[in-house]
C-alpha cells in the first residue's frame, strides 16, 4: 500500500460562517476574508508539490482549492478532482438554519443544549444521528449514511494511482474535518472546537491506516 501525505485545508470563510448557519450541501459565497483565507493557505503551501488534489463540488471548496493551486510554485497539479463524496454533512431541512438552534433541537430531547455538550458526552456521530431524528423530513444524514458517502471519497484518494510518499491536497469542511479527526485522531484532539477557515490539518495514509498528524494549524 502506498504511503500518502494528506494536506487538508478548511475552505475560506463564507457568509453562512459569519451568520452561524449550517451550510452542508448549500452554497454560500466566500467573503473577502474567505478569499484572503484561501490566498494565505496558498502562500503557506506554495512550495509543496501536490501529486493530486480533491474537494467537494461546492463553490466554497472549489474556489479555495483553485486559489491554492494557482499560487503553487512546485509543479503541482493544475486543477482538483471534485466529487459529491467530499461534501460536508447534509443537514436536511436544517440547511441554512442557525447552528445553535439546530443543535439544540437535536440535543434537547436527550437532555443536551449544544453541539459541544452532545459531543463531549457522546460523539459527533451521535450528533449526526440525533439531527436526523430531529429533522421533520428525516433527510439529514445520520452517521452511517454520512460515512458511507465520505468513505467513497477516501477510496477515490486511495485508488488514485499515486507514487509512494506523494502529497495530496484536500480542501474540506468544518464538520467533516471534525469527523475525520474524531475517527482517525486517536483521541488526541479536541473535536468540540471547529477548525479555522483556511487552517491546515495533516493526515497520513500508510498501509491502509489513516492517522491525524496535525490539526487546525
Amino acid at each position: 500500500m502506498t504511503k500518502l501525505n494528506l494536506y487538508l485545508v478548511r475552505h475560506g470563510q463564507t457568509y453562512y460562517n459569519i451568520y452561524n448557519k449550517l451550510q452542508g450541501w448549500s452554497n454560500s459565497p466566500l467573503t473577502d476574508k474567505g478569499k484572503e483565507n484561501a490566498t494565505a493557505a496558498g502562500e503557506r503551501l506554495k512550495d509543496i508539490h501536490f501529486a493530486a488534489a480533491f474537494c467537494s463540488d461546492t463553490t466554497r471548496a472549489m474556489e479555495t482549492i483553485q486559489t491554492i493551486l494557482d499560487l503553487n510554485q512546485a509543479d503541482s497539479v493544475k486543477s482538483p478532482k471534485t466529487s459529491p463524496y467530499f461534501r460536508e454533512e447534509f443537514y436536511g431541512s436544517y440547511e441554512g438554519t442557525n447552528m445553535d438552534v439546530a443543535w439544540y433541537n437535536a440535543g434537547a430531547p436527550h437532555g443536551f443544549k449544544t453541539f459541544k455538550d452532545i459531543v463531549t458526552a457522546h460523539s459527533i456521530g451521535t450528533a449526526k444521528d440525533w439531527l436526523k431524528d430531529a429533522d421533520p423530513f428525516h433527510d439529514a444524514e445520520n452517521n452511517q449514511e454520512y460515512w458511507a458517502r465520505v468513505d467513497k471519497g477516501i477510496e477515490l484518494i486511495k485508488n488514485a494511482d499515486l507514487p509512494d510518499g506523494a502529497n495530496v491536497l484536500w480542501v474540506s469542511h468544518g464538520n467533516t474535518l471534525l469527523s475525520l479527526v474524531e475517527r482517525f485522531g486517536e483521541g488526541k484532539y479536541d473535536v468540540t472546537v471547529r477548525p479555522d477557515n483556511g487552517s491546515l490539518t495533516k493526515m497520513c495514509l500508510d498501509d491502509g491506516k489513516m492517522t491525524i498528524v496535525e490539526y487546525n494549524k
